[in-house]
C-alpha cells in the first residue's frame, strides 16, 4: 500500500503550529503555562485541528522536540563518523552536545518531562542517544557494563537536573559543561 502524501494546507498547519508552540514555549519561562488555546491562535488554526494532528499537549510537545532534535542528530552523526576521534573523546562530545541542548531547550525538556510522555527512557530521542553513547563506551575497555554506564551518565544531564542546577541553583552554564566533563573523567578514569 502506498504511503499517502500530506496534503500542501496539512503540511502548511503543521509547520505553522510547530513554529508558533516553539515560539510560545521559548518565550515562556514555564511551558506548561502556554494553553493549546495560545497555540492554536498564533498558528492561525482552531484548536481542534491541534488536538486532530498532535493528539494531547504531550503529543504537540514531543513533536516541537523532535523538530528541534532533526538537525542535532545530524551534526552528531557527522560528529561521531569523524576520523580519529577516540571512543573516549566521541563519549565526552555527545554528552557535552546533549547537554548544550538542554541547556538551551530545559524549559521545553522539563515540559515534555512533566507532560506525561511516559518515561524518558521510552522516549525515542532517549534510545537514540543511549545506543551512540552505548556503542562509543563499549569500545573502551575500563568500561565494565556500557549499557549501564550510558544510562548513569545521560542521568547526568536529565533535563529536569539541568533547569534545577541552571534556574534555581544559579550555576553557570559553562560552569556546568565543566562539571560534567570532570563527572565523566571521574567514571571513566581520567586518561
Amino acid at each position: 500500500m502506498a504511503q499517502r502524501t500530506e496534503r500542501a494546507d496539512a503540511l502548511r498547519n503543521r509547520e505553522a503550529v510547530l513554529a508558533a508552540a516553539d515560539a510560545l514555549f521559548a518565550a515562556s519561562s514555564s511551558p506548561q503555562s502556554v494553553s493549546m488555546d495560545e497555540i492554536a491562535a498564533a498558528a492561525g488554526v482552531g484548536k481542534g485541528t491541534l488536538f486532530r494532528r498532535f493528539g494531547d499537549r504531550a503529543g504537540l510537545i514531543g513533536a516541537v522536540i523532535a523538530s528541534r532534535l532533526e538537525p542535532l542528530h545530524q551534526a552528531v552523526r557527522e560528529a561521531q563518523d569523524a576520523a580519529g576521534s577516540s571512543p573516549r573523546q566521541r563519549v565526552l562530545n555527545l554528552l557535552d552536545t546533549s547537554l548544550r541542548f538542554k541547556i538551551e531547550n530545559r524549559n521545553l525538556m522539563s515540559a515534555a518531562e512533566d507532560a506525561g510522555l511516559s518515561s524518558p527512557y521510552q522516549a525515542e530521542h532517549y534510545g537514540w542517544w543511549h545506543a551512540i553513547l552505548r556503542t562509543a563506551l563499549e569500545e573502551m575497555p575500563a568500561v565494565h557494563d556500557a549499557d549501564f554506564t550510558a544510562h548513569a551518565l545521560l542521568a547526568a544531564i536529565r533535563a529536569d537536573l539541568v533547569a534545577h542546577l541552571i534556574d534555581e541553583q544559579g550555576m553557570d552554564p559553562d560552569g556546568l559543561r565543566a562539571s560534567l566533563a570532570a563527572y565523566i573523567d571521574n567514571v571513566l578514569g581520567a586518561g
